[in-house]
């Protein structure tokens, strides 16, 4: 089916791809003799790659003459990136997700260059390399872009390409769902009766209780799998009549919501599924012990790859799940044209012309290639016209993506200014189990980006907004929980009337006036 523009909320954009509009400029940086070393600050404790072992960053260094020192921090983000903020010791090069409240403050508190000037004194290829749309998207009202993003997507991108595959998915685990009858799970009758099915037929996996229904963890927002998740499925509007639409108290939601707490309540998703961590959740996931899974694809395809090879029939696939009572399709976001990251230029860089020829040489398609593909020749072949991975490479990037990195560093180890609408180009076909649920994926792909809206942290509105989170982050688990659909609707009574008491109808009004202004930017009608 063709690509649409939905309304859906811009929170579920924490997922992964690039940006279209770019010139196919190849930029490789002027070259000095001496050999620069970047300090490149990413703000995820997660990402351990280093640089200057493997082929593509190697080959990156001796483009450029730039080589790179990553740091990431140790334990918790949001207190690094203060501390660098709050001592004035930026590192050279900085990405942060474009969300943070902390990239105002190192704008109005002049700790970054504005990329444009870097670009007008030091190399003009960046607006050869970079959208247009998407740079006027962040230019401020000084006429400055101080970040670019990666994972950009414009709403052309997705009009224009069936190929754009969305992270979230409804899996289920193929030899049990096949040996239930592989049941219609679209309504909520036919999904409880599923999940009752497979308990009965399969009360344990290898040993230990399986688990029916799963998702990802629940934290102080409350739980993407169960809320906004299960909205997108249920093609949950984020709009209607001109106004931001309230999707937590939806009817569709509702309903779906006390499916849910009808299985909690008789023991078909145990506590493990309110406590357990990502790491839990991966280990029970390669162990096969989940049923079904609102669930990113990408988030479990490391353990996906395992049970493969243990056993094809024991893996996890994509199926319809959750539809609303009308049968809609349901609207499954890539991101907007907001990205993932912004990639900054701190005021502390020791080289600001040659961090921007960087920034450019790595966003053109000559860096992207690169970063994508690796080295020809080494990574891969070009046949008949297309890029073929030599078969020792596609072999330790579907068994070892650790090794892989450590060895080659293509296929985005460095993504922080990845482009990948530009990357399709040469996309290579995945490979089962993956290729199943990416093709299933691509025929509900949405933009969305309309909807990102920024709440200024330190605002009255910032407030409003952090503690409606954090009230939906305790209501959530509470409504599964519930002991029976009566204390349900005392749980749901109570967090409107707290909501409202927070100041809910000024954040609407606002996120209304956003969105306005981003449809309006975006040419959307």
């Amino acid at each position: 089916m063709k690509h649409r523009l939905v309304q859906i909320s811009a929170a579920l954009l924490l997922s992964s791809m690039m940006l279209s509009g770019c010139s196919e400029t190849n930029v490789i940086p002027e070259k000095t003799d001496d050999t620069i070393t970047m300090d490149w600050y990413v703000n995820y404790s997660w990402f351990v790659t280093d640089w200057g072992e493997n082929m593509v960053s190697k080959e990156i260094t001796d483009q450029t003459g730039v080589d790179v020192n990553f740091i990431t921090p140790i334990g918790n983000e949001t207190n690094k990136l203060n501390t660098l903020i709050d001592s004035n010791t930026l590192p050279d090069i900085v990405t942060v997700g474009w969300w943070e409240p902390q990239i105002k403050e190192m704008i109005d508190s002049g700790l970054v260059y504005s990329l444009n000037e870097l670009a007008d004194k030091y190399d003009p290829s960046f607006y050869d390399v970079t959208s247009s749309k998407v740079r006027d998207w962040y230019t401020l009202s000084d006429g400055n872009i101080y970040g670019y993003p990666n994972s950009s997507y414009t709403p052309e991108d997705v009009l224009n390409n069936d190929n754009i595959a969305p992270n979230p998915t409804f899996l289920v685990r193929k030899d049990i769902y096949e040996a239930i009858g592989s049941p219609d799970m679209s309504t909520p009758e036919n999904f409880y009766n599923a999940v009752v099915k497979a308990k009965e037929m399969f009360p344990e996996v290898d040993g230990k209780p399986l688990i029916p229904v799963g998702g990802h963890e629940f934290n102080s927002d409350g739980c993407v799998s169960f809320d906004q998740y299960l909205q997108c499925f249920l093609a949950v509007p984020y709009e209607k009549d001109g106004k931001k639409y309230d999707r937590y108290t939806d009817p569709e939601y509702l309903t779906w919501l006390r499916m849910f707490r009808k299985l909690t309540s008789e023991g078909y998703i145990p506590d493990d599924v309110f406590v357990d961590q990502r790491t839990q959740t991966s280990e029970k996931i390669e162990e096969g012990r989940y049923f079904c899974m609102l669930y990113q694809r990408t988030d479990m395809a490391d353990q996906e790859k395992i049970l493969y090879d243990k056993n094809p029939d024991k893996i996890y696939i994509a199926v319809d799940g959750p539809r609303n009572s009308k049968g809609d399709d349901p609207v499954l976001p890539v991101n907007g044209i907001a990205g993932w990251t912004l990639t900054f230029i701190s005021k502390n860089c020791k080289d600001p012309e040659r961090a921007i020829k960087l920034m450019d040489y790595l966003m053109s398609e000559k860096g992207q290639k690169l970063t994508y593909l690796g080295i020809e020749g080494k990574t891969y072949d070009m046949i008949q016209g297309k890029p073929v991975l030599k078969p020792e490479v596609k072999e330790l990037l579907s068994s070892d993506r650790e090794a892989y990195n450590a060895l080659y560093g293509a296929d985005n180890t460095y993504w922080m200014l990845q482009n990948n609408v530009m990357q399709l180009k040469w996309q290579t076909e995945l490979d089962e189990p993956l290729k199943q649920m990416s093709e299933w994926a691509c025929q509900y792909a949405a933009y969305v980006g309309q909807y990102e809206v920024y709440i200024n942290e330190d605002s009255e509105l910032g407030r409003i907004y952090a503690s409606t989170r954090s009230l939906w982050g305790k209501t959530l688990p509470m409504l599964l929980l519930a002991r029976s659909d009566i204390e349900f609707d005392n749980v749901l009574k109570d967090y409107l009337e707290q909501r409202q008491k927070l100041g809910y109808d000024k954040l609407a009004e606002e996120e209304t006036r956003q969105i306005k202004i981003n449809k309006e930017k975006l040419g959307i009608e």
